[in-house]
């Protein structure tokens, strides 16, 4: 529970239809497994107590007198669990039967949500024996507790004020305007929904779609608990098809025809996280409702949800292959818009024989092919100092020559060490004056070429260099137009990956496989017997960990103590805790003290959910202090 984290769970028992007092034990059995599990959160299917397919005996006392008994039984087995759950019964209130979500935590009954909107076509005939609890807003005695009865309660928790509950009953969800709309504009976080819902040919694509889809809509976590075996197959059959989503995504789904109990870790606090991003997400509208507080003890539960080491790439072959051609096409058609407005026929790139500008040449190449622009006017200048090595220059000349660019080269040894004398630097004084003297004589070069050519320099710089500063300002940090500036590093080389496994040309693709085992480098320092000397992930740390620090912090505000548990999880046995908490802290530092970098960057196409425009996802002083990150 801690951090936001909260264990919830789906189940059904293997009911006896109108056996309420067998049902109830079956419960209280799934309730004490649940709790076993750590669950806080437990939801039951519809009308659980007494099995939904009772038909007319739902109108008989000895039913309904036997699913109250049950109830009560189930109620008093929560006493001493950390676990509010949610159970399916029948309920009398003024002579009218209602078929009601039951919430119950401490062995108190907190409320009953009577179900909205009442089924009454095909198998369904609830109208038959149910009234709708529309509009209504009673309180009924249940053994000692007075229990409040309407569809519009939240059941807030005390200590976590992020989890708010809501409820709605199967159909409710199927209609066109939910009651969970209005629980989630009211503030509800999660919407439980005890249900059943017969099952049939291809009807578990369209249910797991609503419940996804509903889930993102309301920015919300779903748990839905469907009925099972054990219900009447009369007519039907029930698959016990039960599902939890967060905000679109399927976090567990049960195996049908298993009667299975699922369980999941749902983040309310990525949730609020979200809605507070989100202005268009109404908020404050309680309206009736009516809040009853639960409490739940804060325990710090191992977690079972896992999170990918690269947030920014899918694991799936087929998935990351169609992301890598989508963020592509988003890259080269930006560039094709400026190119095209700014009536420019050449442009100018810097190549080193690295990832980054290997990739604004692929991005180039692919935008000069839609404009059907000869790509020999696509300049690629290699400018070779004291850090250059063969290996690198002889990739950058080879995919040059491989793409049908044009290759200039122009060695800035003579005109580097004219300024260090200008200044009056000693040029054995390897500092950063050394390394960014180099890297703002390339780009004055880059500049005015493009002025000799009438065209634009593209920017190779990717994004997480730019969250993390590691760039020179004015120099490899200033073009025209930067292609890369929404790309995260570890994307980056998928994208190069992607590039040589789909291209004819054999010897391209053998040049992008060297550029992709060529360490990352800016090669401003001299090399060592020839290899590469300055590894930038040994200077700055590595860009798995930043990239994954940086998505969860900037996608859903993830503080640092939850940051820092959720890298433990998921790169133990790759870094240890030391070496995760190191990088961590110089991530928050350079994030905050480079941000002037970010305040003046070129113009540059948003790909993913995550971005450092100033002038679109992150406005933010370039003097703010860390203090409360780090």
């Amino acid at each position: 529970m801690k951090d936001g984290f909260i264990k919830v769970a789906c189940a059904t028992p293997k009911v006896k239809v109108a056996d309420p007092e067998y049902n109830a034990g079956a419960m209280i059995k799934i309730i004490e497994e649940a709790e076993g599990r750590g669950a806080n959160i437990l939801v039951f299917s519809e009308l659980t107590i007494s099995g939904y397919t009772c038909g007319d005996l739902f109108l008989q006392q000895p039913l309904l007198k036997g699913c109250t008994e049950g109830l009560l039984k189930v109620a008093a087995a929560t006493k001493g669990r950390n676990m509010l759950v949610v159970a399916g019964c029948p309920l009398v209130v003024k002579q009218k039967l209602y078929n009601c979500a039951v919430v119950i935590h401490e062995g108190k009954i907190l409320g009953a949500v009577p179900k909205t909107h009442l089924p009454n076509y095909s198998e369904f005939y609830e109208l038959r024996h149910f009234a709708s609890g529309k509009g209504m807003d009673e309180v009924i005695r249940l053994g000692e507790m007075e229990v409040p009865v309407c569809t519009d309660q939240l059941f807030v928790c005390r200590e976590i004020p992020e989890l708010i509950i809501a409820c709605e009953i199967c159909e409710d969800l199927w209609v066109p305007l939910p009651p969970s709309t209005y629980h989630a504009m009211a503030g509800a976080t999660v919407i439980c929904n005890p249900s059943a819902s017969v099952e049939t040919t291809t009807k578990e694509v369209y249910r797991r779609s609503l419940v996804s889809n509903q889930s993102a809509r309301l920015l919300a976590a779903y748990l839905y608990a469907n009925a099972g075996e054990g219900e009447s197959t009369q007519d039907v059959v029930y698959s016990g098809h039960h599902l939890i989503c967060e905000n679109g995504s399927v976090l567990a789904e049960a195996e049908r025809f298993t009667n299975e109990t699922i369980y999941a870790d749902i983040d309310v606090q990525r949730l609020a996280a979200e809605r507070r991003k989100m202005t268009s997400f109404p908020g404050g509208e309680t309206g009736s409702c009516r809040e009853i507080p639960f409490s739940l003890e804060i325990r710090e539960n191992p977690i079972s949800r896992t999170f990918p080491k690269a947030p920014f790439v899918p694991d799936n072959k087929e998935e990351r292959e169609k992301r890598c051609n989508e963020i592509l096409s988003l890259q080269s058609m930006g560039l094709k818009k400026r190119l095209e407005h700014t009536g420019c026929k050449h442009a100018v790139i810097g190549i080193s024989g690295g990832l980054d500008s290997t990739l604004a040449v692929l991005v180039t190449a692919r935008a000069f092919d839609m404009l059907e622009i000869p790509r020999e006017n696509l300049i690629c200048v290699t400018m070779p100092c004291f850090g250059t090595t063969d290996r690198t220059y002889q990739n950058a000349v080879s995919l040059v020559h491989e793409l049908g660019a044009s290759l200039k080269e122009i060695r800035i040894e003579k005109a580097v060490r004219q300024h260090f004398e200008d200044i009056g630097h000693d040029e054995n004084v390897h500092d950063v004056t050394y390394e960014n003297s180099q890297a703002r004589e390339r780009t004055q070069i880059l500049m005015d070429l493009a002025n000799q050519y009438n065209g634009m320099v593209i920017g190779t710089g990717d994004m997480s260099e730019l969250a993390l500063g590691w760039a020179t300002y004015n120099g490899d940090h200033m073009s025209m137009y930067a292609v890369n500036c929404s790309v995260p590093k570890t994307l980056v080389r998928y994208l190069v990956l992607y590039y040589a496994d789909t291209t004819e040309n054999k010897k391209l693709s053998e040049v992008l496989m060297d550029v992709l085992d060529t360490p990352v480098s800016p090669e401003l320092l001299p090399p060592v017997d020839g290899v590469i000397s300055q590894k930038t992930e040994d200077l700055v740390g590595p860009y798995e960990l930043h990239d994954f620090f940086l998505y969860y912090m900037l996608r859903f505000g993830f503080p640092k103590t939850k940051l820092y548990r959720i890298a433990k999880q998921t790169f133990e046995g790759v870094y240890d805790d030391e070496t995760i908490r190191k990088w961590l802290d110089k991530f928050y530092w350079r994030f905050f003290s480079q941000h002037f970098k970010r305040s003046c960057l070129p113009d540059g196409p948003k790909v993913g959910s995550v971005a450092v425009s100033p002038r679109g996802d992150l406005r933010m002083p370039s003097d703010a202090s860390p203090a409360a990150w780090l």
